[in-house]
């Protein structure tokens, strides 16, 4: 055990045991878990820690039920980048292509590390700080890590969750106020607004009517109060549905994981419905083989699915935390990833079916407006009407006829064809115009929904279901940050949730300036992507290389009553940390030869123009990456060198009634007669643990073949010791 532990388990010697143990003692009342035991291994320095089989009953929460907790991992794993980031990828690394490198890598680093986390979570039965605390107190900063980065990203989440809840609101109008463009009078004169002209009724809504952006991030503009107000409404709900912790989320579980499959099953059907959605899903999973070659989609890849299953954010740990010891977690793991990954498939179906019909709306604006201009130059004899094949008409110009047009005139008029400005209208060029993130949701998909019959209901329909995607992770975030806190602190849950709210809330203005796109840009291009891949590597190794795979093994099946493939064995030894190794590498270089930089929408030219970040902000890009892997090192170097607590001591109260329960079920009718014996006093003898087994199963493993670490978590071990053997640690290299 680490030095500062409020509690040792002795053998009877001449000195003192610890006053917290005798004190805790002394308020306890004695329990009989007949499963529980108590086993005594080696700690860092040689001290003794205790083992801790957690049992059911020990005080923590728990789900009402197994579809309870599986809706609450689902709706925070399927999240927004379901819906407008996994469909951009594929069209834009090679369509149905791409699904190949994303499922492997799902089977490699998906779901061993999402079943890793799950089953720490489940065994120590505590959210993310005092889980690595315990398995290794050196590396204990990964879930102050881990917490700081659920911070950064619940701030600008929640925005785009005001952007739905606005967006909501403003779809109980018919028509939709982005249908049209807005009229602009001067007296007796009526123009439509330039800007808008420019660009598009969506878009001008979207920049101008909705968030009322500047040109540039050194300009804030002030608050846009429209998005305040959202953003407002957004903290009330995320915080009403985490308040009670898992007793109020788990509810709000049921409605907010299931309904956005409803509006998804619904848009399909719908979409399936429209003309030329076949199209858009056909380009979709044409596959372009020549793609899976590159290194760049399987590193956009593998960020996709480590994001996608919300690994390193505390909120797989926190949930997985308030099941029963003994559940299937590898189970859920496999059930929650394929899952997320058919939500996925349905989702970009769905994109692609309603981004096909508006491609054929726009491929048949762009034929009309091409034709009138032929026939304007026809009127003006600038084209000879021998040019135009006889079965064209104009009043019923079709794709196929305007393309065997555009191909003679382009043949005859080679040498002045580029000053007569006629499109060539290829659908494929529309399907091929790629959009992602707010440009998909907030732009291309509202524009196709003012084409649809009935447009504000499909709209409310669809706005309201991101409003629930988002709410879904955002409990899931929360839950990241309120549960180790909790553990780790006597604070009331209600406080502790409403206080995060309030101060989450004024830090959120930043996002609601003028301004405040670009800083949601920010945030998420540099505040998550390399400090959880970070997270996540630390995770894997102090399970697998630090605690001991073979160890964590043995672990899973005295939990689970089986023992899990020995796929993962080598998959969280091996391949994991190579794969996350590369992403990390990947990562920083892309970072490198990357401008960083921002779209800044340019009013002037209503359109987006790139630019650099000014210095200032070059600086907050890379303090965000700082101060979210600082406290690695930071917790790192101060316990190595015994300046700060191991926080074993933070037990929380559940948890020290736990061990206490364990104590008791000893075969001796006196707890304090095992724990305060007198010199020369035997005591009983301490349960016997089966040996350790090799992946193979068989083969148990030498106790003196197997070196101590300089890591152990003070509750998370299963050393075979017997009454006659040396208190050695057994692990693996």
């Amino acid at each position: 055990m680490l030095k500062t532990s409020g509690a040792s388990l002795r053998v009877p010697g001449h000195e003192p045991v610890t006053e917290s143990v005798a004190d805790l003692l002394a308020h306890e009342q004695p329990h009989d878990y007949k499963s529980s035991s108590l086993s005594v291994g080696a700690g860092v320095a040689g001290c003794k820690v205790p083992q801790i089989e957690v049992p059911e009953n020990d005080g923590r929460p728990a789900w009402n039920s197994k579809l309870q907790y599986i809706l609450a991992q689902v709706g925070f794993s399927v999240g927004l980048g379901n819906v407008w980031r996994f469909p951009y990828l594929c069209q834009k690394n090679g369509g149905g292509a791409y699904l190949v490198p994303y499922f492997i890598l799902l089977l490699l680093i998906g779901i061993p590390l999402f079943f890793l986390e799950l089953a720490v979570g489940q065994k120590i039965r505590r959210g993310s700080l005092g889980v690595w605390n315990y398995v290794c107190p050196r590396l204990g900063g990964i879930g102050i890590s881990s917490l700081m980065v659920c911070g950064f990203v619940g701030l600008y989440y929640n925005v785009i969750i005001g952007w739905s809840i606005f967006y909501f609101f403003q779809s109980f109008q018919q028509p939709l106020p982005w249908s049209e463009c807005p009229i602009r009078r001067n007296g007796t004169l009526a123009i439509v607004e330039p800007e808008c002209e420019k660009s598009s009724a969506t878009t001008y809504f979207w920049y101008r009517q909705t968030l009322n952006t500047t040109s540039t991030i050194a300009e804030s503009g002030g608050l846009n109060v429209k998005m305040t107000l959202s953003l407002l409404v957004a903290w009330i709900i995320v915080c009403l549905a985490v308040i009670k912790g898992i007793a109020s989320s788990g509810k709000v579980m049921y409605f907010s994981s299931l309904f956005p499959y409803v509006v998804l099953f619904c848009f399909l059907v719908r979409g399936l419905m429209l003309k030329g959605s076949v199209d858009g899903i056909a380009h979709m999973f044409t596959p372009k083989l020549e793609k899976m070659l590159e290194p760049q989609v399987w590193r956009e890849a593998a960020t996709q699915v480590f994001f996608a299953l919300g690994l390193g954010f505390g909120g797989v740990i926190a949930f997985s935390s308030y099941n029963k010891i003994d559940n299937n977690c590898h189970f859920d793991a496999v059930l929650v990833s394929f899952i997320n990954f058919l939500t996925s498939i349905l989702a970009t179906l769905v994109v692609f079916a309603v981004l096909g019909f508006k491609a054929n709306i726009m491929n048949e604006k762009c034929v009309t407006e091409n034709s009138e201009k032929i026939l304007g130059y026809l009127n003006s004899n600038v084209l000879s009407h021998d040019l135009i094949p006889l079965h064209v008409n104009f009043s019923h110009m079709t794709t196929s006829d305007y393309a065997e047009m555009y191909g003679v005139i382009k043949t005859v008029k080679e040498g002045s064809f580029a000053e007569l400005g006629l499109d060539q209208c290829l659908l494929e060029d529309e399907l091929n115009k790629s959009v992602q993130g707010t440009g998909l949701a907030f732009i291309a998909f509202t524009e196709a929904m003012t084409h649809f019959p009935g447009s504000p209901f499909w709209s409310v329909m669809f706005f309201f279901m991101l409003i629930n995607l988002g709410l879904g992770s955002m409990i899931g975030t929360m839950t990241g940050i309120t549960t180790p806190v909790l553990d780790a602190y006597k604070v009331k849950k209600e406080y502790l949730t409403v206080g995060c709210c309030v101060v989450a809330f004024f830090c959120g203005l930043l996002f609601v300036q003028r301004s405040g796109n670009y800083f949601v840009t920010m945030f998420d291009d540099y505040s998550a992507g390399l400090p959880l891949t970070v997270v996540v590597i630390l995770e894997n190794i102090s399970v697998a290389w630090i605690y001991g795979t073979k160890r964590f093994m043995q672990d899973l099946e005295d939990m689970l009553g089986f023992r899990p493939y020995s796929f993962y064995f080598y998959m969280w030894k091996y391949v994991s940390p190579l794969c996350l190794i590369v992403l990390i590498t990947a990562t920083v270089i892309e970072m490198a030869i990357s401008p960083p930089g921002y779209n800044a929408w340019i009013e002037e030219l209503a359109q987006e123009r790139f630019q650099s970040y000014p210095p200032w902000a070059l600086a907050m890009c890379f303090a965000l990456i700082f101060v979210a892997m600082l406290p690695l090192p930071v917790v790192f170097i101060a316990r190595h060198f015994n300046l700060m607590s191991d926080g074993s001591n933070k037990l929380s109260v559940s948890y020290r009634k736990t061990m206490m329960k364990d104590m008791s079920s000893l075969e001796t009718p006196d707890e304090s007669h095992f724990i305060l014996a007198k010199p020369g006093e035997a005591p009983p003898p301490l349960p016997i643990h089966r040996a350790l087994l090799a992946p193979g199963g068989n083969k148990p493993l030498d106790p003196n073949s197997l070196s101590p670490k300089s890591c152990y978590g003070t509750g998370y071990q299963n050393a075979a010791i017997s009454p006659t053997t040396p208190t050695t640690p057994e692990s693996d290299s």
